[in-house]
């Protein structure tokens, strides 16, 4: 084969994935595929984040919202509230920075979270990307303050709505049908991985509003894994007496 024949290969051909094109691009090496598992895996992530906070003593509540189109969801916790003030290096706002930039967050060291689950700075910018919309409400610092986005990118800054005397963290997102093969939750997956996280961490109170079959359930459970083993125990003798 001729060097005339041959397709030219230059420095024009290298693609630059910046900000969260890559997870667009890529979103299974994010999040494992664009399945139901891949869908409800951005509902874990946020809750995670929600999680963290009870983890590092901040929050003791968490509010999940499925939306009547059972496309959308609202996970809401009473914890610190996302930093909304400017990132000394980076010049943006903390929640912007943290909703559109990959690995950034507080839980690379131990000072702000002993433990956390989550992806680890990856999560919420993750989800954000993959998101045809995003809706970010903090309260903190005396104030509520909003920021939306859509497919990952701010379609405003950081906005201070009104004075606030409450904190904690409400981040609203619909899944991006143009990514997924489907984005209906599965309310029966969100139950089961609710009550799971119930039962692992005893002092947290979650509550579910699932407006797709206009009903409220409530999780929580003290007692932590012992409530866990006690309830393995009465399905088994229920299993055995049947």
């Amino acid at each position: 084969m001729s060097t005339a024949s041959k397709s030219a290969y230059t420095a024009s051909d290298i693609e630059v994935l910046e900000g969260l094109e890559p997870v667009r691009k890529r979103p299974s090496m994010y999040i494992g595929g664009v399945d139901s598992r891949g869908l409800h895996h951005l509902l874990w992530e946020i809750l995670d984040n929600s999680v963290d906070e009870y983890l590092a003593g901040e929050a003791d509540k968490i509010v999940v919202t499925l939306h009547k189109d059972g496309c959308s969801a609202t996970i809401s916790d009473n914890g610190r509230g996302i930093p909304v003030d400017m990132h000394p290096k980076i010049k943006r706002p903390a929640l912007e920075v943290i909703l559109t930039t990959l690995h950034s967050g507080g839980k690379f060291s131990n000072k702000n979270y002993a433990r956390s689950g989550g992806l680890h700075g990856v999560g919420s910018s993750v989800v954000n990307a993959l998101s045809s919309e995003m809706i970010a409400t903090v309260h903190r610092d005396g104030y509520e303050w909003v920021q939306k986005f859509k497919t990952g990118k701010p379609t405003g800054p950081l906005k201070q709505v009104r004075p606030f005397r409450g904190r904690g963290t409400t981040i609203f997102f619909r899944p991006d049908d143009s990514i997924f093969r489907k984005v209906h939750f599965d309310t029966s997956i969100i139950k089961e991985h609710l009550e799971d996280i119930s039962y692992v961490h005893g002092g947290l109170a979650i509550t579910f509003h699932d407006e797709t079959k206009n009903e409220t359930l409530e999780y929580s459970h003290p007692d932590g894994i012992a409530a866990y083993l006690a309830k393995l125990t009465a399905e088994g003798n229920k299993k055995a007496v049947t």
